[in-house]
């Protein structure tokens, strides 16, 4: 394992004890940009977040209405109604985003697909960098707003579904994520800057609480507006 990918591992509270647990489940609130922009405002602004932790599986409840909730896998979505009777289901997801834009909207179980991948990423993430398939190198180091943070550049394995092949995580003179680039690859590419604060220790893993997103220059330096996606985490759970 990279030696910066490990020192990150165990600073958010080493593998041993994240297999030790299986799900985690979290309180959001959301907001931003994004949703409105895809035809989705107001579906999670509030909403509760499981996922497991060694499986690329997450779901959102309630979405859209409060009898239903969302099912994410790589290869499938769908969405539930309370009774776990299909309501609407997307085979093979990530075709369906061919020739997309920031602009283009999504239909609810485009929608499912990505905030499946996004939370997953964000609840599991570095531990899941421990998985088969992952490639990191560390890059030289990147000052802002003062300091300076160690990078490290990571390649996706195929078999999961995430936001782009390529992403870069920033990691703080404590070890702890402080920030996380990528390329939204299934609204036209899209560059991310996605900030990560406000740590809690649950269960023994340190869990940022605070999310923002913004737009990356072309020089990697992240826009001061729009805020594309804000995400406060609470209520946060290991089982």
């Amino acid at each position: 394992m990279n030696d910066l990918l490990a020192t990150t591992i165990e600073a958010h509270g080493g593998l041993e004890r994240w297999n030790q647990l299986n799900k985690v489940s979290a309180r959001l609130i959301q907001s931003g940009a994004l949703w409105a922009l895809k035809g989705q405002a107001g579906v999670l602004d509030e909403v509760v977040v499981t996922a497991s932790l060694h499986q690329e599986r997450a779901s959102h409840h309630p979405f859209g209405a409060a009898d239903r909730r969302s099912s994410f896998a790589p290869e499938r979505v769908a969405i539930l109604n309370g009774n776990g009777a299909v309501v609407e289901a997307l085979d093979q997801p990530r075709p369906s985003f061919a020739g997309h834009t920031l602009e283009t909207p999504w239909s609810a179980p485009q929608l499912a697909y990505f905030v499946g991948i996004a939370m997953w990423t964000y609840l599991t993430q570095p531990f899941t960098l421990a998985m088969s398939g992952f490639q990191t190198s560390e890059l030289e180091p990147w000052d802002e707003a003062g300091q300076r943070w160690r990078r490290l550049r990571v390649r996706w394995p195929s078999y999961l579904a995430t936001h782009s092949t390529e992403q870069t995580l920033y990691i703080g003179k404590d070890g702890l994520l402080v920030r996380h680039d990528y390329d939204v690859e299934i609204s036209g590419g899209t560059s991310a800057a996605h900030y990560i604060s406000d740590y809690d220790e649950v269960a023994g893993i340190r869990v940022p609480t605070r999310h923002r997103i913004f737009p990356r220059g072309p020089d990697g330096r992240s826009l001061a507006e729009p805020l594309v996606v804000s995400i406060d985490l609470s209520e946060i759970a290991f089982t």
